[in-house]
């Protein structure tokens, strides 16, 4: 090919400006720039756990990676250990009966099984209803698929919940499927076992399968403990439900988690993936394991959400101090903030963009603008829990001068 004729190429499909917000790279530029500077940087933009999974977790996956027998393909071996346990720990953790066979699949994370389900179960100009705000690779996976989708708005005097009589009969009936997200991501809402009955009927009236993204089952606070939607009764027959080891169980860089419900779905997903990789790591799984175990039988076990509740204390107390009167989250690692009142005048609108660039400019404390998450985010900032007490106090801090015009650099 000669170079006149490779210059009129191009080598980057459309699609990829279709996988997800350019402000996360605009947020790491931001961070690149303002570490640059000799800002003290305080990271609460990605929600990636800092702590470690427990010790015999950690020993199990050492002891199993040392073991020669543990580097052949994951695939050449049932992988059923990890969809067994994950089968008991959805017994003991929510009542719900899974055939580890017919209706669990091994997923490299549940992104992995969210970014790859459209194609899945879905043919090109499908349609699908997906929330905004929502978690970009829920967009990002229809973009792949060439699957249109319908955005359900979810707003604060709805709870955040979308209003399922709004949705027109016309995308209830073109729809293949509909994905929700509770304890949600970003907005930290949670749903009940009667919402997801009315979702259900929905969904059952139309044939619509459900798709629920519960990545934050272990996350809820004060007392609260997220359900599941397969606790429903008949749920297995409409509706497929994604959960993790990243989060609750502090995995994240092992990447493992798994669909469970409907096992056509379920079966669909898996002879996709059988095509797509060889499965995860086995002394991953093999740790997986020793995870969910221990979440099933040791009395003394601490689910990941108490953690997370003490941060949530002690950042939202100081930073209403300060002045921002931000709402407490309910569940996950997130608080989902409504842009302050701000003091000072920048010479500008004030958006979740301009907020969040500047505030990390002037503090050195990352957030995430809220329209990463779609055209309904616009008015809020998204703001992870993941940092000590400590430095979590310290960023309310610096925010609170932000808001109040005290500028800590120039």
């Amino acid at each position: 090919m000669s170079k006149e004729s490779a210059g009129t190429k191009s080598w980057r499909s459309e699609r990829l400006s279709q996988l997800g917000s350019s402000i996360f790279a605009e947020v790491a530029a931001w961070k690149r720039e303002a570490a640059a500077k000799g800002l003290d940087i305080i990271d609460l933009g990605i929600g990636s756990p800092d702590q470690p999974p427990s010790e015999a977790v950690r020993k199990a996956l050492s002891e199993a990676a040392l073991r020669e027998d543990t580097y052949a393909y994951p695939a050449t071996k049932s992988g059923m250990p990890f969809k067994e346990a994950a089968a008991a720990w959805m017994k003991y953790r929510f009542g719900v009966e899974a055939d580890p066979d017919e209706e669990i699949v091994t997923l490299l994370g549940s992104q992995d099984g969210l970014a790859h389900l459209a194609m899945a179960i879905c043919d090109t100009g499908d349609t699908a209803l997906l929330p905004n705000p929502g978690y970009p690779i829920y967009a990002g996976s229809l973009a792949l698929a060439g699957v249109e989708a319908v955005l359900m708005p979810l707003r604060e005097e709805n709870g955040f919940l979308p209003d399922l009589e709004a949705i027109t009969e016309e995308n209830w009936r073109k729809a293949k499927f509909i994905l929700l997200n509770y304890p949600n991501n970003p907005l930290s809402a949670v749903a009940d076992l009667a919402f997801f009955e009315r979702l259900l009927q929905k969904a059952r009236q139309y044939g619509v399968l459900v798709v629920h993204d519960l990545a934050y089952s272990e996350m809820g606070f004060d007392g609260c403990e997220p359900p599941s939607i397969l606790q429903v009764a008949g749920a297995k027959e409409l509706a497929v439900e994604f959960h993790s080891m990243s989060k609750s169980f502090n995995m994240a860089g092992c990447r493992l988690g798994f669909l469970v419900g409907n096992k056509e779905a379920v079966g669909a997903l898996r002879e996709l993936k059988a095509n797509i990789d060889y499965g995860a790591f086995d002394p991953v799984q093999e740790a997986a394991v020793v995870a969910l175990n221990e979440a099933i039988s040791n009395p003394d076990y601490v689910k990941a959400g108490v953690l997370y509740e003490r941060r949530r204390n002690t950042f939202v107390e100081v930073l209403r101090s300060e002045g921002w009167q931000v709402a407490s989250p309910k569940a996950t690692m997130f608080v989902w903030a409504k842009l302050p009142d701000m003091a000072w005048d920048m010479g500008m609108p004030w958006s979740s963009r301009t907020i969040s660039q500047e505030m990390l400019k002037r503090t050195g404390v990352v957030v995430v603008p809220g329209e990463a998450f779609g055209s309904e985010g616009e008015g809020y900032v998204r703001i992870a829990l993941v940092e000590s007490e400590e430095r979590l106090r310290e960023a309310a801090v610096r925010i609170g001068c932000f808001i109040r015009g005290e500028l800590m650099v120039e």
